[in-house]
């Protein structure tokens, strides 16, 4: 078996127990519209790349607790779970999912945590007819030009993070912006909407610079914003990506030049990865912090027992994206994709995470998203401790409006 069939369909080995999905639940035999009754989730993501720890394992964890509260059967049919390493290749994604839709008869496939491989699996699942649930996904095309329906854009996109971070920083004052952005689908599409941004609100992009995704080296690329005049070194990266990035302008001496870092993609484990005494203050926009409320509290406490540390926002909302789509089913009556689809689109998402979220025409989820800022070090209480709610932006504004949407959907 090569690396990367093998990649496509694991047994599920997590804390707590070593059973395989389809052993964990009875075999009961219902849904007609599988060729073996069972209704099959596939969890395709990064999980050993510059992504592996917000994504990875987490939202394997995330996806089996979901299966778990909700009684591990749908229809009376049982749940089972696969999941797979995308390696951020579209070649490997494509042929992952493509043997999981022909051979494996997965109904819906979730995470899809790299842009490039995300737009190419949603077009294929048109092509099949089943679900694809964009969880970590960036680029609003998965909404716009390339929107299907059957594809739905679940935790946040590009425009949002671009809108709330610019909108800040500008407000502040910070004007003049140079953008470093990773050189793939996602990275292109969060400088588009966050040069967009600043643009919009009177701002100016003195340049950019593009990066090979899992850059170690960043001195080049900040060398040019330095000499850029920039205020705000606008950070198209993720994962490890922008972990380097961040401790390098601290090492260069650009943050005590007063050249500050927009996290335009910032979660949890890179903020713990920078550390606090660099990324303090550090402002960004998140669909999600563990320690907002009660809920939150809760959900990440029993998360951390099987994963050992608290969810980023994608592993938490592979929770709801999964609940959501069994809720579907059930609503439906069969887990056939168009009619699981339109019950999706009729039902509220509320959850831990989540009020009165819902899913427009285009597949965009509408939910609230948060100003976050990493803490002070003589603030942090606790090793997890690591951020505080500026401001919540409600949905409605966080969103790109459906009039300026690309989606053929909305334009009929």
């Amino acid at each position: 078996m090569g690396a990367n069939e093998g990649a496509s369909r694991r047994t599920l080995m997590l804390a707590g127990g070593g059973l395989a999905a389809a052993a964990i639940w009875p075999a009961a035999r219902a849904l007609a519209q599988a060729s073996d009754n069972v209704v099959r989730i596939g969890v395709l993501d990064d999980m050993s790349g510059v992504f592996a720890d917000q994504q990875g394992m987490g939202d394997v964890v995330a996806a089996r607790m979901a299966i778990e509260d909700f009684g591990g059967r749908v229809l009376g049919a049982p749940v089972e779970l696969v999941f797979g390493d995308l390696q951020n290749r579209p070649d490997v994604g494509m042929g992952i999912a493509r043997r999981w839709y022909d051979q494996e008869k997965v109904d819906a496939i979730f995470g899809l945590g790299n842009s490039a491989v995300a737009l190419a699996v949603q077009q294929l699942t048109r092509e099949k007819d089943r679900i694809n649930i964009s969880v970590a996904a960036g680029t609003t095309e998965l909404t716009g030009r390339g929107c299907t329906p059957n594809g739905v854009h679940w935790t946040y996109d590009n425009y949002a993070l671009a809108r709330g971070t610019v909108s800040a920083m500008v407000a502040e004052g910070k004007r003049r912006w140079y953008f470093i952005t990773s050189d793939y689908a996602f990275g292109h599409s969060l400088e588009a909407n966050g040069t967009e941004a600043v643009r919009k609100l009177g701002g100016e992009v003195l340049g950019s610079t593009r990066a090979p995704l899992n850059e170690s080296d960043f001195s080049a690329h900040l060398l040019r914003a330095a000499q850029s005049g920039a205020q705000v070194v606008g950070l198209a990266v993720a994962g490890n990506d922008l972990i380097n990035a961040v401790k390098q302008m601290g090492e260069f001496g650009l943050l005590r030049r007063g050249i500050q870092p927009a996290a335009l993609l910032c979660l949890l484990t890179n903020v713990r990865a920078i550390g606090l005494q660099t990324a303090q203050g550090l402002i960004f926009t998140e669909a999600y912090y563990w320690d907002q409320n009660d809920e939150t509290r809760a959900f990440a406490t029993r998360f951390a027992r099987l994963h050992g540390r608290p969810p980023t926002m994608f592993q938490a909302s592979m929770w709801g994206a999964v609940t959501h789509y069994l809720k579907g089913v059930q609503a439906a009556g069969t887990d056939a994709a168009g009619a699981v689809m339109a019950k999706m689109r009729e039902l509220p998402i509320n959850d831990f995470m989540t009020r009165n979220g819902r899913i427009r025409e285009d597949g965009r989820v509408i939910r609230d998203m948060y100003l976050m800022r990493a803490k002070r070090p003589a603030d942090q209480r606790s090793e997890w401790d690591l951020l505080e709610v500026v401001q919540t932006i409600p949905g409605d504004q966080a969103f790109r409006p459906a009039g300026e949407s690309e989606c053929p959907a909305l334009r009929r």
